[in-house]
């Protein structure tokens, strides 16, 4: 691949497919894989990894909005795709695109079946959310009969699946807490089913809990994180590869003497003489301002060189003190060789904050394809 000459943002397909044959392996194979492509799938970019993936075939994709799953399909996705967090003001439009909507309220169950009466629908698939304790989104269990009560004699709607989502799967120390989940919600769909007299598949596991509790794999899980190359864990994250690289160069080097000051508000003085550099990329395009003052560093030539002073819009400069390089060089800001959780968790956040941060305005380029 040649040296960037821009900030650019590199998205590796065959790290992609690697990671999702590895996370494969944890599977039955009969298990249908989910996989989560919300938020420009992680920040790189929808329509190319949701191609890439349907090559791969994956059995569903996975969306937060209705108007993440119009993306796809205007792009000639055909895949199954759920869509996470539909509001009801988008309902036809999920209706249009043939996107399946999670139901996660008796609001959200009265306002669908609402439209797919008035959309003239017939067993339009849905999926049911239930709330084992994350908190978050779900009906809870004693809505089981309400629910029944609403599907008795309609025909506008056919319950695909009925899922939830751990709230620590990542956290050995929670493991308990998990388990109760899983506990939970087995006993949700075994009296889910019992009432309705239907047989929806059933969905738990994110990427961790994929890695930590196989056993509940039940009949689909979902993938986000670990498709994109991180595992939430080192033994993980050393099986997977990152499909990310955020790159950029070198504009300017600065010769700093001792007591100067760089950049806004004059936040890094000098005690000694520095050399410092310029690069074209800043907080407008998802860089905040937490990484800087030393909370995160790039690479230089294969060396880590601290961002100093405070993160601008478009800019950031770094201490490339002791670090033979030049104006123009190319440094990796996070991707292969320097991990997006380690540039992460100098500012005290994760890996998934700064991959979906990254603007729509940086270049994205293809590599293996």
């Amino acid at each position: 691949m040649p040296r960037t000459k821009e900030t650019t943002l590199e998205l590796d397909l065959a790290a992609l497919e690697h990671n999702y044959n590895y996370i494969r392996t944890k599977i039955h194979p009969s298990t249908m894989f989910l996989a989560v492509v919300k938020a420009f799938a992680y920040g790189t970019d929808s329509v190319i990894i949701a191609k890439k993936l349907e090559k791969l075939r994956v059995d569903y994709m996975a969306v937060a909005y209705a108007h993440e799953g119009k993306v796809l399909r205007e792009a000639g996705i055909k895949t199954p795709i759920l869509v996470l967090h539909a509001q009801p003001s988008n309902y036809t439009m999920v209706i249009k695109y043939c996107l399946e909507p999670s139901l996660y309220s008796p609001r959200t169950l009265r306002e669908f079946i609402k439209t797919a009466k008035t959309q003239k629908q017939k067993d339009y698939p849905v999926h049911l959310k239930f709330n084992t304790g994350l908190n978050r989104l779900g009906f809870w269990e004693n809505d089981i009969n309400y629910i029944a009560d609403q599907l008795v004699d309609r025909e506008e709607l056919k319950i695909k699946s009925i899922f939830s989502h751990l709230a620590a799967s990542e956290d050995k120390s929670e493991e308990e807490f998990s388990k109760n989940q899983i506990k939970s919600f087995e006993k949700i769909a075994e009296e889910f089913t019992s009432l309705l007299k239907i047989s929806p598949f059933m969905h738990i596991l994110n990427t961790s809990g994929i890695f930590n509790y196989p056993e509940a794999q039940f009949q689909m899980v979902r993938s986000g994180i670990g498709l994109y190359g991180y595992g939430n864990e080192a033994r993980y994250d050393a099986k997977l590869l990152p499909v990310a690289t955020l790159k950029t160069i070198i504009s300017q080097i600065h010769n700093i003497e001792p007591n100067e000051s760089v950049g806004y508000n004059r936040a890094f003085t000098a005690e000694v003489y520095k050399k410092t550099a310029t690069l074209p990329l800043g907080h407008a395009d998802g860089i905040g301002r937490q990484y800087g003052n030393g909370k995160a560093s790039v690479l230089v030539n294969g060396k880590e060189a601290p961002i100093i002073g405070n993160v601008c819009m478009d800019m950031i400069m770094i201490d490339i003190t002791g670090i033979e390089c030049k104006e123009g060089d190319e440094v990796i800001v996070f991707g292969k060789g320097h991990s997006a959780e380690a540039f992460a968790a100098g500012a005290k956040t994760i890996s998934y904050e700064i991959l979906s941060a990254i603007s729509q305005r940086v270049k994205r380029v293809i590599t293996g394809a």
